[in-house]
This record gives structure tokens, C-alpha cells and sequence, in this order.
């Protein structure tokens, strides 16, 4: 049995991971949520339903309603007062990481943005596994990351880096010649630079695989989702950026691929499921019986990979960029990604404004240290966030 801390229980990473307990109950029990305090009716219920002994909320704005969201739940399910035992509550900017120290086994990290980060130098430092699905702790913050995580304490969820995990299996680190992440490509995979420019947000969020989030769906029509991944592929696994490589499979079905020193390459695939590297990573190295459903290998199939365009998306080859020069110029690229996206979908930015400022805010970065506090992430973040702001601002004037 082990115990489980989870945080971001209310998004898609979250449910999903309740979903696996709820089926294996004989293997996982939750002590704790976390979640950001939008949806307390959910997190209430979660909790009930799994009898956790504290909750979390980023908002202490919000606690009030979710202390009567645990009596309604109660009443729901028809519990007299005294029936049922109301979680601690903490709540505030530090609650997440507050409850990645409780006692547990496994801390699943679903936490979106760098509120992430803390959190997983928290669960690191307290000695626990840490299942990894908030990209932020290691694009933005990796060098505080590597400097305290012992070996094997990371295990990662997101589907590219998990089935580079298994795949890794199946050699030493002296054999391994280069990772191979695959891409779905987005909503716009195939097209030339000069057939992007009118493209409008409604069309970047028609994702032909994956049901995401808006930013991160844009994320992979511009591929910078993929230049992310990239960062986070060298930082797990130790890895140069020139032998990290990216392919686009339309099919979603191979999730990444090794090459070896001998010239074989190991591949993982599985239709597109989240429950599986979720499964893999809360029970890891151990796999979770029926965590979702495998290939059908009685019917045919065809499955397609292409070299990336890197001139219609150069967004991964600025990522390997940052990535090499380090100096926090990854958490710089994330957060001015952001504001970027967000000015895009706010119609003051052209699609592919967003790699094109990206680039420019890169140039302009002043020569930042290389981090040693969470608080200097922050502030890289900063200046990136007020300068893409700036350029974004003048390209609107100048249109």
C-alpha cells in the first residue's frame, strides 16, 4: 500500500490519478489533496470519497466555501453530523508546498505553472518519490532541482517522458545514443510557415488527438510545448541537447523512442491514455494491472513519423537554445510563452507572433545567473513576462 499526496486533484491530471486509486484500492490510499480552490464543490467531494485527512487550497479566499462544500457533500451522500471527519484544511500561496512534507509515500505534482515549483523541491527534500507532471519545476527551475533529487526520485508522468523512462530500461546510461520524443504536431501539422498567418485561436484549439487546456493545446500547434518537453527530457535524464531529437507521429500512439549505441531503438506505444504513465508513475517501477486499455493487435495499423519542419516551427530549436545557455533562459522562454499565448488569444498577437516575440525576448534577456533560489526563478519569470508584454504592446501599436 502506499500513501499518497496528491496536488492539482481537481484537473485532468488529478481525476485521473483518483480514477487509478478508486480502481486499486488495495494499492494506493490518499492522505492528502491540493488543488487551486476554482471548483471546492469537486474537491470537497474528492476528499470525502477518500477520507483524506487534510485539504489544500492556494485561495485562502475560498475556505470558508469549502468547509459548507463539505457539509453539502455530506448531506449528498446522506451523512448525519458526526458521520464523517472534516480534513485539516491549510490554505495560501505555501499550502501545496505545506503538503508535499506530509507523510506519505508519493507526491503527485499535477500543479500547473511555477506555483509548481516549490512543491517539488519540497517532496524532493522531504524524501519522497515524486511523480512529476508540472512542467515548470524542471524548464524553469532545474538547477535547484538536480541539486538536491537523488537518483530515481523523479519519476515523470507526462506520456513522452515516461515512455522514455521504460525505453531507458532496456540499456545502461553508456549505451544510449539519443532520445527521440514524438510529436502530434498540433492542429496545423503539415502546413508551411507562409499558410500560418491568418490562422485564429478557435483553429489552434481544434487538437486532432489530445483533449487539453487551452493554453497547452495552443502550446502544441506552435510546438513549444514540444521545446518544453525537450528541456525537461535533458533535465530527467541527463542527456545533451544534440542528442535529444523530435518526430512528428500524427497517430499519438508511440509515445517517444531510445536509440542505442548499437544502432536499435526501443519504443514505447499505447493509444493516447493519460491513466497509464499516471498508473506507472504512482506505483513505479511496478505496472498497474488494466491502467488502461493496450494496441489492438488484431486489427492493422499505420503509424507515421516525419522530421520536424523546423523553419514552420522553429520553437524547439529556441528551446535547445535556452537550454544550452541555461542563466535561467528556459523559465524565461516559458513565461513570456505564456503572455504570448495569452495576447494571441486575446486577438493583440498574430499566431505566429508567439515564437516570433518568443525569439526576440530571448535576445533582448540581460546575462542572469544561474539560479540558486526559487526567488530568482521568479523574478527571471518577471522581466520575461514584463518584456514580452512590451513587445507585444509595440507590435500592436505598429500593426
Amino acid at each position: 500500500m502506499r500513501d499518497l499526496v496528491l496536488l492539482g486533484s481537481t484537473g485532468s491530471i488529478g481525476t485521473q490519478a483518483i480514477d487509478i486509486v478508486r480502481r486499486n484500492p488495495d494499492r494506493f490510499r490518499v492522505v492528502a489533496l491540493g488543488a487551486g480552490g476554482g471548483n471546492v464543490e469537486l474537491l470537497a467531494a474528492q476528499a470525502l470519497e477518500l477520507r483524506v485527512d487534510v485539504v489544500g487550497v492556494a485561495r485562502s479566499s475560498v475556505v470558508q466555501d469549502l468547509q459548507l462544500a463539505f457539509y453539502a457533500e455530506a448531506q449528498k451522500r446522506g451523512w448525519a453530523t458526526g458521520d464523517f471527519k472534516i480534513p485539516r484544511i491549510v490554505a495560501g500561496p505555501e499550502a501545496m508546498t505545506q503538503l508535499a512534507r506530509e507523510p506519505c509515500d508519493v507526491v503527485l505534482n499535477g500543479v500547473v505553472g511555477s506555483l509548481g515549483l516549490g512543491p517539488t523541491l519540497a517532496a524532493l527534500e522531504s524524501g519522497r518519490i515524486l511523480a512529476l507532471a508540472n512542467k515548470e519545476s524542471l524548464v524553469a527551475g532545474g538547477p535547484l532541482v538536480r541539486r538536491i533529487a537523488k537518483p530515481g526520485q523523479i519519476v515523470p508522468v507526462d506520456s513522452e517522458h515516461s515512455a522514455l523512462a521504460q525505453c531507458l530500461r532496456g540499456g545502461a546510461a553508456a549505451e544510449v545514443a539519443k532520445l527521440i520524443l514524438t510529436a502530434s504536431g498540433g492542429a496545423f501539422r503539415g502546413r508551411r510557415r507562409e499558410e500560418l498567418t491568418d490562422v485564429t485561436p478557435e483553429d489552434a484549439l481544434k487538437h486532432p488527438t489530445w483533449d487539453m487546456g487551452p493554453v497547452v493545446t495552443i502550446n502544441t500547434a506552435t510546438l513549444v510545448n514540444k521545446g518544453l518537453e525537450v528541456i525537461e527530457a535533458h533535465e530527467l535524464f541527463g542527456v545533451a541537447y544534440d542528442d535529444i531529437e523530435v518526430m512528428v507521429h500524427p497517430q499519438s500512439v508511440i509515445h517517444s523512442m531510445v536509440e542505442f549505441t548499437d544502432g536499435s531503438t526501443l519504443a514505447q506505444a499505447s493509444p493516447p491514455d493519460m491513466r497509464l504513465p499516471i498508473a506507472l508513475a504512482l506505483a513505479w517501477p511496478e505496472r498497474v494491472p488494466m491502467a488502461a486499455k493496450p494496441v489492438d493487435w488484431r486489427e492493422a495499423h499505420n503509424w507515421e513519423l516525419r522530421p520536424l519542419d523546423d523553419e514552420a516551427f522553429p520553437a524547439v530549436r529556441l528551446a535547445k537554445d535556452a537550454g544550452r545557455a541555461g542563466h535561467c533562459r528556459p523559465a524565461i522562454f516559458n513565461a513570456a510563452n505564456e503572455e504570448c499565448v495569452a495576447a494571441f488569444v486575446a486577438g493583440r498577437l498574430p499566431f505566429l507572433g508567439i515564437v516570433d516575440t518568443l525569439e526576440r525576448v530571448l535576445e533582448a534577456a540581460p546575462d542572469f545567473a544561474e539560479p540558486g533560489t526559487v526567488e530568482e526563478v521568479l523574478a527571471a519569470e518577471a522581466w520575461a513576462r514584463a518584456q514580452a508584454q512590451r513587445m507585444i504592446s509595440t507590435s500592436a501599436e505598429g500593426a
